[in-house]
């Protein structure tokens, strides 16, 4: 009866880990063979984990990244022309401590969306809060926010987050309000944080993709001197998947 009144307690106290780790120490025998400082350390390892977990999803819900992707997971037999020592450099995140941007570019399904998420779900497990978009939705975001007087608010939560991810940038020439949004957006981030952005558009036309050349040359000194850059090539990995997919299992192994 005790016991089950601290577990009430503990989750009264919003201590779910250790309520559960409790739950789970009174079920096992074996435990009680352990001290009391051996035991309480584990309820606060229970309670650690517990929160670390419940963090990691918060930031990952609210990142609301495109694909369930993780730097562990990438698809080095794929001929991208990827430096195995640079992507693992960028997934230690020391750029994001440095506030620099990372920019990648390459054809189109050569998997920039992916190393994108990869690497805001890597920020995501370090604790870094992470807002994800593809450009054409951010940009009809703002423009709804524009209508509905929330422009700012959302302004103020891109520039919250430690990682900014613009996924698929340069797809149409942006008009004018999505050239000064973006901007202004840049100009909050500039030094304090680190902006990701994906592009099927070598970098030297980024230009002609912004559309103002005052605008596009400010735009681009806050984006890309102090950005570290992946250039993908090849063919669409999507195509890859998609023949091999119908291909009989003992084509597929050879």
């Amino acid at each position: 009866m005790l016991t089950n009144q601290t577990i009430n307690k503990l989750n009264a106290m919003r201590l779910i880990g250790m309520a559960r780790g409790l739950e789970g120490q009174m079920a096992d025998a074996e435990i009680h063979s352990l001290g009391f400082e051996e035991r309480l350390g584990l309820l606060v390892d229970h309670e650690w984990t517990y929160r670390e977990n419940r963090r990691l999803e918060r930031l990952l819900k609210e990142a609301r990244f495109r694909e369930n992707a993780c730097t562990e997971d990438i698809d080095w037999q794929a001929e991208r022309g990827m430096d195995r020592s640079q992507v693992a450099s960028l997934a230690t995140l020391r750029w994001l401590a440095e506030n620099r941007n990372l920019i990648i570019t390459g054809p189109t399904g050569t998997g920039k969306t992916f190393l994108a998420c990869a690497f805001g779900n890597a920020a995501c497990r370090g604790g870094h809060r992470t807002f994800y978009r593809r450009s054409p939705k951010l940009f009809e975001e703002i423009k709804l926010a524009r209508a509905d007087g929330t422009y700012l608010k959302l302004l103020a939560r891109i520039a919250k987050a430690r990682l900014f991810i613009l996924d698929d940038f340069g797809l149409s020439v942006l008009t004018d309000p999505e050239r000064h949004a973006l901007l202004e957006i840049l100009e909050d981030r500039h030094g304090s944080s680190s902006t990701l952005i994906t592009s099927q558009l070598p970098i030297d036309r980024w230009h002609e993709a912004i559309g103002n050349p005052t605008l596009a040359d400010a735009i681009l000194d806050r984006l890309v001197h102090n950005a570290y850059k992946l250039n993908l090539k090849g063919g669409s990995m999507r195509k890859k998947r998609a023949a091999l997919d119908g291909m009989p299992s003992t084509m597929k192994e050879r």
